[in-house]
């Protein structure tokens, strides 16, 4: 397998039907699609009781951002990307995505702590052309995976990276980034309230 991970979004339904928007780390075998996630994990329940899943690229960190700061923040920040539904699977993608892929699982390899799980790819489609990452888009993606692991990293940790992370920020970002970043700054920081208390 490619130990080579790349940052998309993963949207999901449950069972009955509600969607789930998730950044996630995905990795390529030929022309599979593996995903790792952690248990517990709703993206997990979800891909086991439909089997399937859209894997969506974006350029808009803000949906990244939203994301893990609903974990830390009163409900999501901004309003919920707007989701379409799929072409050929049971499924819904983001209405903005540059491109996605519908998939269906084909192999689940329990583990007691991050099941491996490989999809084939179902329909393949491209929306509009990717005109690339700046450096803040990528800073707002690392922030991001900070974020869903502020509770595993020490303090001082989060700050160096997030000090080191504004640089790009303060050079490249336009007005999306700026918003998301600002989220990632105030989850970083109710989660630190609440853990004071």
């Amino acid at each position: 397998m490619n130990d080579v991970i790349f940052e998309a979004v993963i949207t999901t339904l449950s069972g009955d039907g509600q969607p789930h928007v998730a950044p996630f780390g995905v990795r390529y075998r030929g022309a599979q699609v593996v995903l790792m996630p952690f248990k517990p994990s709703t993206t997990l329940d979800h891909l086991r009781a439909t089997g399937h899943a859209v894997l969506n690229l974006t350029t808009d960190t803000r949906v990244f951002a939203a994301a893990v700061c609903a974990r830390w923040l009163d409900g999501r920040p901004g309003a919920a990307p707007a989701l379409r539904p799929a072409q050929a699977i049971t499924g819904v993608r983001l209405a903005d995505a540059l491109a996605h892929s519908e998939l269906r699982l084909v192999d689940d390899d329990d583990h007691a702590e991050r099941p491996t799980l490989a999809f084939e790819r179902v329909l393949d489609a491209t929306h509009a052309p990717f005109p690339g990452f700046n450096r803040a888009q990528a800073a707002v993606v690392e922030g991001a995976v900070l974020v869903s692991r502020l509770q595993m990293l020490a303090p001082e940790k989060i700050d160096a990276e997030f000090a080191y992370l504004q640089i790009a920020i303060d050079k490249t970002a336009g007005e999306v980034e700026r918003e998301a970043w600002g989220w990632l700054q105030q989850a970083v920081q109710r989660q630190r309230e609440g853990a004071a208390r």
